[in-house]
């Protein structure tokens, strides 16, 4: 049997990070993994992170987890892939599966980061080949560089249905609609906004009632749901699709602390060990991070396991109790700036009328995916001014701050609250450089210039999709809701390092279209090209 100071299981963001943490105060540290690859899910986020420099916001998952595991490695952490630690016990003991063979491992802590998995719901047909998870077509797309479907349809409005939808699209899929049974969307409006201005249609209060196909999915059939979630008759629609993917929650990968006879509980996000502040359960000694302790975001993940790893430094003797609330103390901060806000834990299931600025909510925002043109204005993100100047389409108060610092003129204030909604300063000049347009994880800023040519505006989007259009090229101009409404030319488009691969695209069309065009489609591409 084989000793170390502390054991973590799982080697995704949460575990990790604590491995960091605890290996930098000279914690001897194993981790195991049941994957061929470590990060967890980091690998395959390709989106920007939110929130802001303390975590890690405007960067790529896959980047951040690339970071996680340089700085593991220049700690010496040891961590061992495609092992399965099937057993954990009370005196900190773990048998793991290596192969064909069952492997002792005793530790001094434990930290359980084991994450969360996909829940899955039946309908009639859900077992044909072509239903599956979110978190599988983002392994096969980003991962293995296999497109899941040609023609999908999402279940489910939640951050996770809302990022995967856009990333179907870039992976050249046709998102036939997205759907969920609740009554409005549930995760973040820009993230609904980016994927309705490419057309995506929103189904709120609808849900699949089969799935059609003998040998394989060949369509689905949605009916809406009233108020007691039951099929409304006559309300059936039926939609062409050979792929259906499921992003309806996760259930916390708990089982391991149960094992081991941790204090559990049973609650609406599954069931979660009983847990200090410092990720500590009820056993001395044994930790949870990250979503095996409650679904958050990643970036509460990687703070959750840094805070937990440094609490095991301490539980161990690595340091003293002092140095523990000193360190944690920054730490518990960041962390309840991300649960700040409209979608802070205890506004879950709730109605928001109002932003904390007093702004009513857009109904279309949570009805349709995207802000009408009747509400837009009335977010502080909209300002007139001549010549080039930002336009800000960030209407909800979520954790989020990087176009504040990306814009070199100061122009954007968010302030102190991360959560506050985006301001422009009207006393400050906008010299177009795109930053802040590249900067927004959300997608959410454009550069109107009403006053470019006699009769003409121009608009700069952030574009990540392939091919990339050229100067001179022709095609469609989207509005909010992926509807056309005039032809544009493409003037110019910028790449930068900067950037991180998000290009700027401008394009010039009629003056009058300037606070309606939000997304581009060229003429020589297919509809569902998006």
């Amino acid at each position: 049997m084989k000793r170390y100071d502390l054991i973590i299981i799982g080697a995704g963001p949460a575990g990790l990070s604590a491995a960091i943490e605890a290996a930098k105060r000279g914690v001897k540290v194993i981790v195991f993994d049941e994957n061929a690859k470590p990060g967890g899910q980091l690998f395959k986020q390709i989106h920007k992170f939110f929130g802001s420099k303390e975590h890690k916001a405007k960067i790529r998952g896959f980047k951040i987890g690339e970071e996680l595991l340089q700085e593991a490695n220049h700690y010496g952490v040891e961590v061992v892939l495609n092992a399965i630690v099937a057993g954990l016990y009370l005196d900190k003991e773990i048998t793991v599966q290596i192969g064909d063979e069952i492997l002792h491992y005793k530790g001094d802590a434990i930290i359980v980061a084991t994450g969360a998995s996909e829940n899955m719901v039946p309908f009639a047909g859900w077992t044909l080949p072509g239903v599956i998870g979110a978190g599988a077509a983002q392994t096969m797309m980003n991962l293995h560089s296999i497109k899941p479907g040609n023609r999908v349809l999402m279940l489910g409005s939640g951050n996770v249905g809302l990022v995967v939808s856009f990333q179907l699209m870039q992976a050249g899929c046709e998102v036939v609609a997205l759907v969920d049974a609740a009554p409005k969307v549930g995760g973040y409006g820009v993230h609904a906004s980016k994927v309705a201005r490419c057309g995506v249609p929103f189904y709120l209060s609808h849900t699949i009632i089969k799935a059609e196909g003998e040998e394989f999915v060949t369509g689905v059939t949605l009916g809406e749901v009233n108020s007691s979630w039951q099929i409304i008759p006559g309300t059936e629609k039926h939609f062409a699709a050979d792929t259906i993917c499921l992003a309806v929650g996760l259930s916390p990968m708990s089982q391991l602390l149960s094992m081991a006879g941790c204090q559990m509980q049973d609650t609406p996000g599954g069931f979660l060990p009983v847990c200090a502040e410092s990720g500590e359960t009820s056993i001395p000694g044994i930790f949870a991070a990250g979503d095996v302790s409650g679904i958050e975001e990643a970036s509460s993940a990687m703070i959750e396991g840094r805070i937990s790893g440094l609490a095991a430094a301490e539980y161990l003797g690595f340091i003293t109790g002092e140095e523990l609330a000193g360190l944690s103390q920054e730490l518990e901060k960041a962390l309840q700036s991300l649960r700040e806000g409209m979608f802070a834990p205890e506004n879950r299931g709730q109605t928001i009328a109002k932003t904390d600025e007093g702004i009513e909510v857009s109904h279309s925002l949570l009805k349709k995916g995207y802000v009408d043109e009747s509400e837009i204005l009335r977010f502080p993100g909209i300002a007139k001014a001549s010549g080039i100047h930002p336009v800000i389409e960030c209407t909800q108060n979520i954790p989020c701050n990087p176009c504040q610092d990306a814009c070199p003129k100061k122009c954007i204030k968010i302030g102190d609250k991360m959560t506050a909604l985006p301001a422009i300063d009207p006393e400050r000049e906008c010299s177009g450089c795109g930053l802040c347009v590249a900067s927004c994880p959300g997608q959410a800023i454009f550069l109107v210039n009403e006053e470019y040519e006699p009769g003409l505006a121009s608009i700069t989007i952030p574009y990540e999709f392939l091919p990339l259009p050229v100067a001179g090229d022709k095609g469609n101009a989207l509005d909010r809701k992926g509807e056309e409404v005039c032809l544009a030319e493409v003037t110019t488009v910028r790449t930068a390092k900067a950037f991180d691969q998000t290009n700027l695209l401008t394009i010039k069309v009629p003056a009058d279209a300037a606070m309606k065009v939000r997304f581009f489609r060229s003429l020589e591409a297919e509809p569902w090209v998006k």
